[in-house]
């Protein structure tokens, strides 16, 4: 059953995915929280963080960068893993970084993914509507 990009029930429906997979979390991203914004879901202004390679809803306390974005954006880096349009997203402006620019470096150190890394994204992509 295809769920709606970042509702309550797509958060729960990838923390499941992650359980059942369960990931390695490499070494560069483990102690990393990262803050997202991002504006114009269905539900409105969301919240959420990359906290140890998992996506999770509400922000992160102890996050030193915060990333405001669009939901279409948010939708093709998260679901779709498009690293080309996260990047041409930031080049004009429809990304900006609040505090230490210097942390998503090193979610860039984390790749490439892992085959359980690649087979949550596969299951992310089929269930998000």
């Amino acid at each position: 059953m295809p769920h709606v990009f970042l509702s309550s029930d797509w958060f729960s429906e990838v923390d499941k995915i992650i359980a059942e997979v369960n990931p390695p979390v490499p070494d560069a991203i483990k102690d990393l929280v990262i803050n997202f914004r991002v504006k114009g879901s269905p539900q409105g202004d969301v919240e959420a963080r990359m906290a140890a390679g998992r996506f999770l809803s509400g922000f992160g306390s102890n996050a030193p960068t915060t990333i405001n974005l669009p939901f279409d954006v948010a939708r093709k880096m998260i679901v779709e893993n498009d690293q080309d349009a996260a990047m041409q997203a930031f080049m004009s402006g429809q990304i900006q970084v609040e505090g230490d620019m210097t942390r998503l470096m090193a979610m860039q150190a984390a790749s490439p993914p892992s085959a359980e890394s690649q087979k949550v994204g596969e299951r992310i992509r089929a269930m998000t509507a």
